[in-house]
């Protein structure tokens, strides 16, 4: 709720903690939940359209961002930092603020760099980039985790922060929760859970496994808002994946039923089946897994409870609920 983040921090600093690194929302901006920060850095990663419904046009969603941003030209740090994604279309507007320091990252200044793959359980191909002459090496996959960790390098670096650390602190990372994250049980196919519930970065995931067979649970998070992403998700679905389960996510006061309904029309080319059941959907998905294929579960990631309606809570774990049904599996086979 409003002033949590401001609490928080408050008793952060007299527990004697020294920095903090928070994710601000557009949704969060527009609840004023940003307010009364000090920041001594911004970084601005990238903007997709999502939350549009929510904010009304896509100018007020961005403008949501840019308030964020603000912090820095009201905050009372000395030797402010600015931190801009170069590659994103929307760039301009974040360097237009007004702070002692901006620093560009761009995947044109960390060449040669390569973002490797996942299959059979491995990491095919390095993955790796060039940062001011410093060769760091991720053990996470996807082109969209080396921005993360460009982004990450990029303002430790202009925080004073020497290569040698950010090169070892980075390849010290061996998995994020919730971002393709590896379900292990010893099966011969990969089960990966992953946070992503937009359209952006659902393909970002789908195309981190460019070479294997991909089986894909996935809904809508968030019943009755951003209904016009629903069938952008799907098709995201159709253009990647060789299966597709569409199942329950967080329906909120929404009828669940209704909300794959509205997804289902993005479905035009590959196999679709609905199961409303999420763990039912996640068992199915696994059944369907044969040697050297991936089954991808998406939407929920670290998410604790599926938020149903008039404020209700059903406990789950995307994780566990996935070791769960492939322990099943294994003890027949």
């Amino acid at each position: 709720g409003l002033f949590f983040m401001q609490n928080f921090l408050g008793r952060a600093k007299r527990a004697g903690c020294t920095h903090a690194v928070v994710e601000m929302t557009s949704e969060g901006a527009k609840q004023f939940r940003h307010k009364w920060i000090d920041l001594d850095a911004f970084i601005f990663t990238n903007i997709s359209p999502e939350h549009i419904e929510s904010h009304g046009s896509y100018e007020k969603y961005r403008g949501a961002k840019l308030s964020i941003g603000r912090l820095i030209e009201t905050s009372k740090k000395p030797n402010k930092i600015i931190v801009v994604n170069s590659d994103d279309p929307e760039a301009l507007h974040f360097t237009a603020l007004k702070s002692d320091l901006k620093v560009l990252y761009s995947l044109r200044t960390v060449e040669p760099y390569a973002a490797g793959e996942a299959v059979g359980g491995n990491n095919v191909g390095e993955t790796f980039f060039t940062f001011h002459d410093t060769k760091i090496s991720l053990k996470l996959v996807g082109l969209f985790n080396i921005y993360n960790a460009l982004a990450a390098a990029t303002c430790a670096r202009a925080l004073g922060i020497s290569n040698e650390i950010i090169r070892d602190a980075i390849e010290e990372v061996s998995t994020i929760r919730g971002r393709v994250e590896k379900v292990v049980a010893g099966q011969d196919f990969d089960v990966v859970v992953d946070y992503a519930h937009t359209i952006d970065s659902l393909e970002k995931l789908y195309q981190a496994f460019p070479q294997q067979r991909k089986i894909c649970v996935l809904g809508n998070t968030g019943g009755g808002r951003d209904t016009w992403k629903r069938p952008g998700m799907a098709k995201i679905a159709d253009t990647y994946c060789d299966q597709i389960i569409l199942t329950n996510e967080d329906p909120y006061d929404e009828d669940p039923q209704k909300i794959l309904n509205d997804m289902r029309p993005g479905i035009t080319q590959k196999p679709c089946e609905i199961i409303m059941d999420r763990r039912e959907a996640i068992a199915k998905a696994i059944s369907h897994a044969k040697t050297g294929d991936v089954v991808l579960i998406s939407g929920k990631g670290t998410d604790p409870c599926i938020m149903g309606p008039n404020g209700t809570k059903i406990p789950w774990s995307d994780v566990d609920v996935a070791h769960d049904e492939l322990q099943k599996v294994l003890k027949k086979s």
